[in-house]
């Protein structure tokens, strides 16, 4: 029993510990995502603490992670993590069953998992969790003494890991706006996708019933007794055509669609991604810094923003070219406020939060070289 105890506490620690740690990648996508239950739920209130709700959870997940496997306060955590995957399978529950949330984020952006994936996992681990909770007594544990240590280096380093991705981008972008990335090809489908499939339905009314049938279901009865409504497309088959970017719309003072204009452009541009201009302060000076140097190679710099009329405020707009850009879209696009894209038409060559504005710089001056 001690070996089977032992393999599962190896399995449901790892997974604790890689789902926090590829969620500590990019805590603002799971801050994102609770939003995402919260506007279902009606609970705006909440939507200015989802980002420390996210940092606490990560942290949470590769502590209790490393806890169970080095059997460190076995009892607080095997029911801890009873609490913890009750809601998590009653979140996934609710996905799959409401239909209202299309992906859960239980392993973040790098790992999407459909509602139906993740309430079998969550089930999966809810059963082992009680194996552990009725067992807890034969799991051995580590000197108290080496355990904490280890504990603390964890929540030092997972706690670490946020506020570095927060300042400087996620270590591993999973995004479809990353480095290297074609904007264009990511606004297409992908090759092979399965679209959505639709019969067309009709209804008619008989005997004061409403009938539906399809074109393959006619009631052999069908005749003018039967009183005509309506028809419609019902969907029969949900596809997966759905593009990596959506939405991405780039837009003049005026409202003229200018998206296909500045990723044609032929020559290397710098593309700035902020949402608001709250931190521009800090900013302010590597993006002086950019714009100098961009032109002196004649490098058209453009600020996308949803808040083009603040823009406008800032900056010259003889050096500046200002666009619209959804506010939703940027926080997929630009997880730090701003963040630097150096382009050449769609492809995207480098992309760097306005903290690592010298690399940024130094990517820039390799492109004339």
């Amino acid at each position: 029993m001690k070996v089977v105890l032992t393999i599962i506490r190896w399995i449901v620690g790892l997974l604790f510990i890689f789902s926090g740690l590829i969620k500590a990648n990019d805590p603002l996508g799971l801050s994102y995502k609770m939003q995402e239950f919260f506007e279902v739920w009606g609970w705006d209130a909440f939507h200015n603490y989802t980002l420390f709700f996210s940092i606490v959870m990560n942290v949470f997940e590769v502590l209790a992670g490393v806890a169970i496997i080095i059997g460190w306060r076995i009892r607080l955590f095997t029911w801890l993590l009873l609490l913890l995957i009750i809601f998590f399978t009653f979140l996934t529950g609710y996905a799959l069953l409401s239909g209202k949330i299309k992906t859960c984020g239980c392993f973040g952006d790098c790992l999407p998992l459909s509602p139906l994936q993740s309430f079998m996992k969550d089930i999966f681990l809810l059963v082992l969790i009680l194996v552990l909770v009725f067992k807890q007594k034969a799991i051995g544990t580590l000197p108290s003494s080496s355990a904490l240590a280890g504990l603390v280096l964890t929540v030092v380093a997972t706690g670490g890991l946020q506020w570095y991705v927060l300042q400087y981008l996620p270590i591993v972008d999973c995004l479809p706006y990353k480095k290297g990335n074609n904007l264009v090809k990511q606004m297409e489908v992908p090759a092979g996708a399965v679209i959505d499939s639709f019969a067309i339905t009709f209804r008619y009314k008989k005997a004061g019933k409403e009938v539906e049938f399809d074109a393959n279901n006619i009631p052999a009865d069908l005749d003018s007794t039967y009183e005509y409504v309506d028809r419609y497309d019902k969907l029969i088959r949900k596809g997966n055509a759905v593009a990596p970017i959506e939405d991405f719309k780039l837009s003049s003072e005026s409202g003229t669609d200018t998206t296909n204009a500045i990723l044609q452009q032929p020559v290397p541009y710098v593309l700035v991604m902020a949402q608001n201009f709250d931190n521009w302060g800090k900013a302010s000076v590597v993006f002086d810094q950019l714009l100098a140097e961009a032109r002196t190679w004649n490098m058209p710099v453009i600020v996308a923003t949803p808040l083009p009329d603040a823009a406008a405020k800032l900056f010259d707009k003889n050096k500046v070219t200002i666009v619209g850009l959804d506010a939703t879209v940027l926080k997929t696009a630009a997880r730090v406020v701003p963040t630097f894209f150096l382009m050449k038409r769609a492809d995207i060559l480098d992309k760097k939060s306005y903290k690592s504005g010298n690399s940024f710089l130094e990517s820039m001056r390799k492109t004339h070289l």
